[in-house]
């Protein structure tokens, strides 16, 4: 009885207080800090392969994770997702272990294992608790060495991408982005987002193990180990798994040559509700760029944070659309802006006329000082927040690494995000984000939006037959 009578007297307590406790101002924010990082030690293999040693936390756990410079980026026009395919059979056996196996013994070291790829590196990693972390190591060398690519695993596999891919060829967003990156990219490896059934089906194992054999080697990798580990352990085991891989071919760069024109490429989905809308250009601000982190603020400011203008325009202000975004996209010396946002078929128009605006009014003029003061300090969170973890500090360290950065990017990044000014975001704005050049894709009802569009650039009509509205 006593408990509930004091609970009771905090309710009322609470109660009585009213309004004036609900208003309570929150206490200020702390001063930012720079990222610090424990000391990490890299150093490289007889046979060129580059290890990153990261000690982090104090969880007894660690991430460990093999990135190959490969990935779609090889690929030739009639291989779109090869790369991918490889990746998933790799998982599937080596010449010691089955899937299964793999999957048994990864658990056993408290985690597990995968292969990811991406458009510029694959990645060959997992978890696990520090007494296994140079298990591990052997582990990742296994399955990025001598895969057994077995041929009877082929068909679903297929089956699977294949069904993937018509899962997301079913989604407006997909297919407004497929058509964003074809026509800004064209024939590059960064124009191919999907393949297409026939091509998946035709896929062979022998195409597989010539992906495999033409791009993964010691010349293109970089093993990273960060999070709780016994360091002379590791550099013992990474040596031993990792001595003797042949060195490979090294890594050809395809430089990618983005184009942008003021056209409106239309996607059919008669009786489409809403209108899924790309909008955006290339940029010539890759991350080695000195207008990088600029360019970052900027975006957030513009329209890639919850408080940003874009956001607060159309959908808080004009209840257009729920969730739109913008972002700086990147790839290795390469990176457009674009904007995307679900819109109401009646607005589509006036979703464009107010995106136009927020970006000539940033062009204009520059934002208060309180204004870009609330975007650094989510920017500055957010940062803190993206290296909590071992595999997200392995992230940055990659990030550092693919696009050839100094080391002090990371501990300095910030004081540069703070160090950026009003003045300097309008000019970020009016230099890199031109919206004279701006394209845009829209995947909604043709028969409803044409018109609304036509202020907006010039039109061009769908080429492909009305897509299935789901």
């Amino acid at each position: 009885m006593r408990s509930h009578r004091i609970a009771l007297a905090f309710v009322l307590a609470i109660v009585l207080a009213g309004p004036a406790a609900a208003q309570q101002v929150p206490p200020a924010p702390g001063e930012p800090r720079d990222f610090k990082l424990s000391e990490t030690t890299t150093f490289d293999l007889p046979n060129g392969m580059k290890v990153t040693l990261a000690p982090y936390g104090w969880i007894p756990k660690a991430t460990v994770q093999l990135v190959v410079r490969t990935g779609n980026i090889d690929e030739s026009a009639d291989e779109t997702w090869l790369a991918d395919l490889t990746g998933d059979l790799m998982m599937e056996g080596t010449a010691a272990r089955t899937g299964r196996e793999i999957a048994l013994e990864a658990a056993r070291m408290g985690g597990r294992v995968n292969v990811g790829t991406g458009l510029d590196e694959t990645t060959v990693g997992g978890d696990a608790l520090a007494e296994f972390v140079p298990d591990l190591v052997g582990l990742v060398a296994e399955i990025a060495r001598t895969p057994r690519f077995p041929e009877s695993e082929m068909p679903r596999l297929q089956a699977d991408m294949v069904r993937n891919v018509m899962v997301a060829k079913s989604q407006p967003q997909q297919i407004a982005l497929e058509k964003f990156r074809q026509v800004m990219y064209g024939d590059h490896p960064y124009g191919r987002t999907f393949p297409t059934p026939e091509m998946v089906q035709g896929f062979t194992v022998e195409q597989v193990k010539a992906f495999h054999a033409g791009h993964f080697g010691a010349a293109r990798a970089h093993l990273y180990v960060a999070g709780r580990f016994d360091r002379a352990a590791v550099e013992s085991a990474v040596r031993e798994a990792f001595g003797d891989w042949e060195a490979g071919t090294p890594f050809q760069n395809t430089p990618a040559q983005p184009a942008s024109e003021r056209k409106i490429h239309l996607l059919d989905r008669p009786g489409a509700v809403q209108s899924t809308v790309y909008l955006g250009v290339p940029v010539e601000v890759d991350p080695s760029h000195a207008d990088w982190v600029p360019l970052q603020v900027t975006n957030a400011l513009l329209g890639g944070s919850f408080n940003s203008r874009i956001t607060s325009n159309i959908r808080e202000d004009k209840g257009y659309t729920y969730s739109p975004f913008s972002q700086v996209s990147s790839r290795y010396r390469d990176a457009y802006w674009v904007e995307v946002a679900d819109v109401t078929t009646a607005v589509t128009g006036a979703s464009l006329e107010e995106i136009f605006k927020e970006v000539d009014r940033l062009q204009a003029e520059p934002p208060s000082g309180e204004e870009l003061r609330g975007i650094q300090n989510y920017m500055a969170g957010i940062f803190v927040l993206q290296n909590s973890s071992p595999g997200g500090i392995v992230g940055q360290l990659r990030f550092v690494n693919l696009h050839g950065l100094d080391p002090s990017y990371l501990t300095g990044y910030v004081s540069k995000v703070y160090a950026v000014t009003p003045a300097e975001v309008q000019r970020v704005a009016a230099t890199h984000i031109d919206d004279a050049d701006m394209m845009m894709v829209v995947a909604g009802d043709v028969v409803q939006i044409r018109d609304q569009l036509a202020p907006y650039g010039t039109i061009v009509e769908p080429t492909s037959p009305p897509l299935r509205r789901e």
